[in-house]
């Protein structure tokens, strides 16, 4: 006997089938990553055809299964009859030589028939119903064709289908754009909104929204004389964070004008097309924002906050328009972050020429750019305190050559990392400004007469442990005092000798380093700002000195940093660009050593001193040059710093560029690359090549005397100024720089 089905217990029972079918696949085909016997580190391409095929299955099998459950739950299905559901049926049932050939063909066909059901009662029910999004969706009829095309100028086209057959639903960005899950509404997303499929019958190909250029601001950027517009910005931003950032900018107003009047005056200066930048501190957003804030009023780390500080009052006084935004889901409506999790790409160009942020920002911006983020990033620049080196930097190298860590693997040009100090030549030199002694000459006398004491460089006591030797032997000879945090009802376990004045405000802390004869540094906190402001107030500064030096090989700070520095002091920028009589490096436990120290500081007049990189002056001159010559938006090779500056060294066995050029007095110059990378710099250098080999390697331009192998660069990313190899001479970009001003040659302005 013939039972007839109806429309909707029909449905049941092919989704029944469906879910059974689909286990039945599940248990053929395992994917690679729970295959216990596969070797680690294979890649996809490794993977048997057999396997890809029944991925391919399940994924169409889901595509199916989502359209068959979506038209059983409309009620008005009596457009499905009997006839179509035996189809469906039957479509299953048909014998075949090959299983996978059968249910990929067959499937293929039974998707387009439900998506032809589903787009004419979609249309019935619309006439109805108005869409709330109809500006978005586009205009689809019963009776318009939507066939996945075969075009060899968009190979992923069909894959994109298929996946968001199944997957369109799982963020809201998607039906934002427009999408309902039939092929023609994908279609249209898939060649409208993203770039993966060609333009519809009948429309022609036009730039993508966010492709395009947003209006120009043809105004130039004339230098202001005042700091009002970044009050304006940062006027609705209350937390601890915020208010340290603002007071510190209130602090230094005066100082940033002046330097700014000074520059206006200077005939050598361009004035620079005025441009929207976005400053977003990721740290200071969400989760990790939280935890920061928590730490600034209890002693937590400060230089991030000076940098960004100092970073908002240098562009301001630039001249750019600038906005100031600590909040994620503000960040998101700045950038017209489609709503939902960040699949799609932005609704509209980027409105922002420049935006800088950091580690934690950069994340953000990728998780609400989507496809995007990839077209923009060019133009955003990471705040990274202690460098990213370009073996870290270059995702899949760094994935294969085991320098993958936590950070880095963005893949962006390393010039676009800006550091605190210039520690790390592949990167810019962002750096910050010292809080300057004031200049009334009346008070100049007060200020070089310094008090027989000591300030101890470490806020919480957990940086003092193991150093009560070191302390109480310049205790002998100074009075000590510290600026340790201590919360209410803390015992403190540091020195009875200690005079302790708890966090002191920064107005009170650069009073007492005014009195202060020498700033002790304890090993930690790492290149932080501090040492260069009591340097600047005629501290002089006595540190630790690393025996080994500390890296990410040994030490847990530094462990996870996507850099292989190697740190020989506490603060090596002041060790080696400053120097006696302001920077004094001991051996802390060397009882001798540190107390002659300690009198040979004693016996020397120190007067305050400045680099001038570290003045409101310098910052201005390096970022004016920054924005003025750095585009990494370009394709072309760079053109700045000049030809004219390269200065090239061939380095010795297994010494890094950093090295070579610093042993010369010059830096490395990682823009500079470019011009050693042919056989003619071996040639001037007079180096015979019996073989040139092109290879993905930060060593390389590099000379190897073994063989007398000749290595070329395929990789731009991967020029390096760090990195060394005990069997390749590297070939070197050095270039000289201006007195004080290290990331200027004397030709780049």
């Amino acid at each position: 006997m013939r039972v007839a089905l109806r429309p909707r217990s029909g449905f049941l029972v092919l989704c029944l089938c469906l879910s059974v079918f689909t286990l039945l696949l599940q248990s053929l085909w395992v994917p690679p990553e729970m295959t216990k016997n596969e070797p680690a580190g294979r890649s996809p391409e490794e993977h048997s055809h057999r396997g890809l095929e029944f991925r391919k299955l399940a994924l169409r099998l889901e595509v199916v299964n989502a359209q068959v459950q979506r038209l059983s739950r409309e009620r008005d299905v009596n457009q499905l009859t009997r006839s179509q559901l035996s189809l469906l049926q039957h479509s299953f049932r048909q014998e075949q030589q090959s299983l996978v050939q059968v249910v990929d063909r067959e499937l293929k066909k039974v998707s387009q028939k439900l998506d032809q059901l589903s787009r004419h009662h979609h249309h019935n029910h619309q006439s109805h119903t108005p869409s709330p999004r109809d500006d978005r969706r586009p205009h689809t009829g019963p009776s318009e064709k939507c066939d996945v095309p075969m075009d060899p100028a968009y190979p992923v086209c069909a894959e994109k289908v298929e996946f968001l057959q199944a997957r369109w639903q799982s963020d809201p960005c998607y039906a934002f754009y427009g999408v309902d899950g039939t092929t023609c509404s994908i279609l249209t997303y898939l060649s409208q909104i993203e770039d993966f499929c060609p333009p519809r019958p009948g429309r022609k190909r036009s730039a993508l929204p966010w492709h395009a250029e947003p209006h120009s601001h043809p105004a130039r950027a004339e230098m202001r004389t005042t700091l009002s517009q970044l009050y304006d910005t940062m006027s609705n931003k209350s937390s601890p964070a915020m208010r340290f950032i603002r007071s510190r900018v209130e602090r230094m107003s005066q100082w940033w004008i002046q330097a700014g009047l000074r520059m206006r005056q200077s005939s050598n200066k361009t004035s620079l097309t005025q441009m929207r930048v976005l400053l977003y501190p990721g740290a200071l957003a969400g989760i990790v924002g939280q935890h920061f804030e928590a730490m600034v009023e209890r002693g937590g780390p400060l230089g991030e906050l000076v940098q960004w500080a100092d970073l908002s009052a240098c562009l301001t006084i630039l001249g750019q328009n600038l906005i100031f935004s600590t909040s994620h889901h503000h960040l998101r409506s700045l950038i017209g972050a489609a709503p939902g999790r960040g699949s799609c790409p932005i609704q509209r160009p980027l409105t922002f020429d420049l935006i800088y942020t950091d580690y934690h920002g950069l994340s953000h911006l990728q998780g609400a750019m989507g496809l995007a983020f990839q077209h923009y990033k060019c133009r955003f620049r990471i705040l990274d305190s202690f460098g990213t080196e370009p073996a870290f930097n270059l995702g899949s190298y760094a994935s294969s050559r085991g320098y993958k860590t936590l950070w880095g693997s963005w893949g962006l040009q390393p010039l676009q990392y800006m550091t605190m100090f210039p520690h790390t030549p592949d990167n810019s030199f962002l750096g910050l400004v010292t809080e300057e002694a004031i200049r009334d000459e009346e008070l100049e006398p007060e200020i070089n007469r310094k008090d027989r004491i000591a300030v101890v460089y470490g806020k919480q006591e957990y940086m003092w442990q193991g150093k009560s030797e070191y302390v109480n032997v310049i205790s002998e000879e100074m009075e000590i005092h510290a600026t340790v945090y201590q919360p209410p009802g803390h015992v403190s376990h540091l020195p009875s000798f200690i005079k302790n004045h708890g966090l002191l405000t920064q107005d009170h802390f650069l009073r007492l380093l005014r009195r202060a004869k020498v700033f002790v540094g304890l090993g930690f906190p790492y290149e932080g700002p501090a040492p260069i402001e009591a340097i600047a107030l005629g501290c002089v500064f006595l540190q630790p000195r690393f025996d080994p030096p500390h890296s990410s090989d040994n030490n847990d700070f530094y462990k996870g940093k996507p850099n292989k520095r190697q740190i020989s002091s506490q603060h090596p920028y002041t060790e080696e660009f400053i120097g006696k009589p302001h920077v004094w490096t001991v051996d802390i436990t060397n009882r001798t050593d540190v107390l002659e120290a300690v009198k040979a500081i004693l016996g020397t007049e120190v007067k305050p001193f400045t680099p001038q990189e570290f003045t409101c002056e310098g910052m201005l001159e390096r970022v004016h040059a920054y924005i003025t010559h750095q585009n990494f938006c370009s394709r072309s090779v760079p053109t700045w710093p000049p030809e004219s500056a390269l200065r090239l060294h061939l380095g010795p066995l297994g010494q890094s560029c950093v090295k070579v050029c610093r042993r010369s007095s010059l830096v490395c110059e990682p823009a500079l690359f470019h011009h050693l990378n042919s056989p003619a710099a071996f040639a001037r250098l007079g180096l015979g090549c019996s073989d040139i080999v092109q290879e993905v390697n930060h060593l390389f331009p590099a000379y190897s005397p073994w063989g007398r192998v000749c290595g070329l660069q395929r990789e731009r990313l991967l020029f390096s100024c760090a990195g060394s190899d005990p069997s390749q001479r590297r070939l070197c970009p050095c270039r000289a720089h201006i007195p004080g001003q290290v990331a200027l040659c004397p030709t780049c302005l």
